[in-house]
């Protein structure tokens, strides 16, 4: 059985450092450009060298995100981006943008392409669409159910990745409009402003309040540990740590703990998790934990609405406050330079154990069930929780574990020394094998070299990468060779080892091709509506109806298949469809906007695969628009049939987490701070999110005019 992965967050060199002396078999990170946290550190091009090398070196394989979407005037530079990634023998791209992935397949085969969680890949035929156009890997989303993951491996040729430990989307990734239609920072452009975790209220359908706690979408965080046996018997490729934008000892902490879990589960059969692990785990980052949907989570145990911040552990209760004395009762072991955080009836305060007392008496450490004073001069109510925020002694031994070099390559030695035949020295890592001959060995005419001096010689490896695991030599009884002979041959395999584990990818680049079909220039109106009474009202007005009301189905309407699929149902005729699952089952489709095209290269794929027109990304100005359809005649030579949304109240977010469901409600509001309203829907398979405002208040003409064949409005369905 081939060992699983265990995949780790990278967002800067000590990050980076912190991952491979934890135990990682392969981290990913991004570059400066194109990657979907564009607030982590990221690295430099020459960074991006070092970090290929320094991981190879230790085995680690390097993962680049560059999951964005890609805009038409940016092309160029992202090519040329992925070639320098690619000379540089990056072990595989992970990408969301259809149409980059589509233009990198055809120019560079040798180049590994992974599919990013951002394109939303929940199910069975999603797989089957990665495999069958060349994704190595697909990056499930973290809303699939574990039998699903497992038919994927099952039944499909392709590697599987899925998270396993850290911070969530309250939406399915790449289907969250929120941060780019509300704050203007996309998470599709990396620059996601977390608007899930800020505070909102829900009303019913007669204007009831209905919450009391105020961070309604903020999601707990992923943690599996306890569950991970039944991941790795999934079957998947690799388990992937969430963290881009988490601290060294972060990252350290979580590699850790999960790869002595998985080394325990192949050599004993089960994980063996401790609780302390959970509670380590817990003192460096929690907003509670979820093991998620993957594993079956209940709807009501997925988020927390009492606050979207770091919660630690429960260090205490607040036994007084007289003046500016705080007294505490303490629930676990503290030391100064600890950070404390109450959670007041008013509002949470923070303070840093600087100075406490027992009894009086100034300590540094302070044990479980001892009463503690320290000087505080803010309001503090009784009986208030305090938590443990920041373990400083926890955070000191694992820099002292960070900075350690104790990862090490075991290798095997060889060597022989025979009369009148070169020395020779053979390694091997588990991997590769080499054999490298030095100077003629001699008879000895004074003092024989022994087998001591030698493996003494041999043996020093102590400003490497390697640590010696058996060593053998094999020699010849009064031979000589000298010492310094003897280190410069080592020295030398040393380096060549070093050059193979270095292992260079061919780089090979071709023309990209593609076989389109032709469309003539046509100019339609569309609807989307979901009203028996809406559709009398406008059948005749527009060319075509959309609708995913099955009961209102006529000849000359086309019905859009859900955002997200568990089962298909069959259709004849032309259908909407929303994800890539769809692009596999039906025959006859239209791709709508949550396909993210932002570039001609994206209506070129779809098109070359079957769709009769492709519907663009509501993330476009009508520059961009512009742009699209003319790069896609100057490079193709003929028109594409581009839909556009105008006028209208877009999805803003789905989620597998329903909020209506946790209400007992069938419909709701929900307000933001601003007292915008945003109409909340529940579906068979997820829950929806409407804008509460319409966007593209684009002129129908001047869409005509550019080369746009399809209008469509959409008409938010009734209550």
């Amino acid at each position: 059985m081939k060992k699983i992965e265990l995949l780790a967050p990278v967002g800067n060199k000590e990050c980076l450092i912190a991952a491979v002396e934890a135990g990682c078999d392969a981290v990913y990170l991004a570059g400066k450009m194109y990657g979907a946290r564009a607030f982590a550190g990221n690295f430099s091009n020459d960074e991006l060298i070092s970090a290929i090398n320094y991981c190879h070196l230790y085995g680690v394989k390097v993962y680049i995100t560059i999951n964005t979407i890609i805009y038409e005037n940016e092309v160029d530079n992202f090519l040329n981006y992925v070639r320098f990634l690619h000379k540089n023998n990056v072990d595989a791209v992970i990408l969301q943008d259809i149409g980059m992935f589509d233009l990198l397949r055809k120019k560079f085969p040798n180049l590994t392409l992974h599919a990013s969680t951002q394109m939303n890949i929940h199910n069975f035929e999603g797989a089957l669409f990665a495999k069958k156009y060349g994704f190595k890997r697909v990056i499930l989303a973290r809303e699939t159910p574990l039998d699903i993951v497992k038919k994927i491996n099952d039944e499909i040729d392709i590697e599987t990745e899925v998270f396993i430990h850290g911070a969530l989307c309250a939406s399915y990734s790449g289907c969250c409009l929120l941060s780019s239609l509300i704050g203007h920072r996309s998470g599709n452009r990396g620059t996601c402003a977390q608007i899930c975790r800020k505070k909102y209220d829900l009303y019913d359908i007669n204007g009831d309040k209905l919450n009391i706690d105020n961070y309604l979408l903020s999601t707990k965080d992923l943690c599996t540990l306890k569950d991970l046996d039944k991941i790795i018997e999934s079957g998947c490729s690799s388990l992937k740590i969430e963290g881009r934008m988490k601290r060294k000892e972060y990252v350290y902490l979580t590699v850790s703990i999960y790869k002595k879990a998985i080394n325990n589960y192949y050599k004993y059969g089960k994980t063996n998790v401790t609780e302390k692990e959970i509670i380590e785990l817990k003192k460096m980052f929690n907003r509670k934990f979820t093991k998620g949907f993957m594993l079956g989570e209940e709807n009501n145990s997925f988020t927390y609405s009492k606050r979207p911040n770091h919660l630690g552990i429960l260090a205490g209760k607040v036994l007084s406050k007289i003046g500016d004395t705080l007294k505490i009762k303490l629930l676990c072991d503290v030391n100064i330079n600890d950070s404390f955080r109450i959670i007041d009836d008013k509002e949470d305060k923070g303070l840093v154990l600087n100075k406490f007392y027992i009894n009086n008496k100034l300590v540094k450490s302070a044990c479980k069930g001892d009463i503690i004073t320290l000087k505080y001069d803010k309001y503090v109510s009784k009986n208030s929780d305090v938590l443990l925020t920041s373990c400083y002694n926890q955070i000191k031994s694992l820099d002292t574990l960070i900075n350690s070099n104790n990862r090490k390559v075991f290798i095997n030695m060889f060597v022989d020394v025979k009369i009148n035949k070169p020395i020779a020295i053979t390694l091997e890592d588990g991997k590769n094998k080499i054999t490298k001959y030095g100077v003629i060995a001699l008879e000895a005419i004074n003092k024989p070299i022994t087998k001591e001096v030698i493996k003494k010689q041999v043996s020093k490896l102590g400003d490497t990468i390697y640590s010696l695991n058996k060593l053998d030599i094999n020699m010849d009884d009064n031979v000589y060779v000298n010492i310094k002979d003897i280190n410069e041959l080592r020295r030398n395999i040393v380096e060549e080892l070093n050059d193979i584990r270095l292992y260079k990818i061919p780089y090979i680049e071709k023309e990209y091709y593609y076989k389109l079909p032709t469309f003539e220039k046509i100019n339609k109106k569309c609807i989307l509506l979901n009203d028996k009474e809406e559709y009398d009202k406008y059948k005749n007005s527009y060319d075509v109806i959309y609708t995913e009301n099955k009961n209102i189905l006529k000849e000359n309407t086309i019905y859009k298949i859900p955002r997200i699929v568990n089962t298909y149902e069959e259709y004849d005729k032309d259908v909407l469809v929303c994800e890539y699952g769809s692009l596999i089952k039906y025959k006859s489709f239209i791709t709508d906007f949550s396909f993210n095209v932002v570039n001609s290269y994206s209506v070129c794929f779809l098109h070359e695969i079957g769709s009769k027109r492709v519907t663009l990304s509501y993330e476009l100005t009508l520059k961009q628009i512009q742009n699209i359809i003319v790069g896609y005649i100057n490079r193709y030579n003929k028109k594409p049939n581009i839909e556009v949304i105008i006028d209208s109240y877009p999805e803003v977010l789905i989620s597998k987490f329903d909020i209506n469901k946790l209400y007992k409600v069938n419909f709701s509001y929900l307000k933001d701070e601003y007292n915008n309203m945003y109409k909340i829907y529940s579906k068979p398979n997820y829950m929806k999110i409407i804008n509460y405002q319409k966007i593209n208040d684009f002129n129908i003409n001047e869409l005509y005019k550019i080369g746009v064949n399809y209008i469509r409005r959409e008409i938010v369905e009734k209550k």
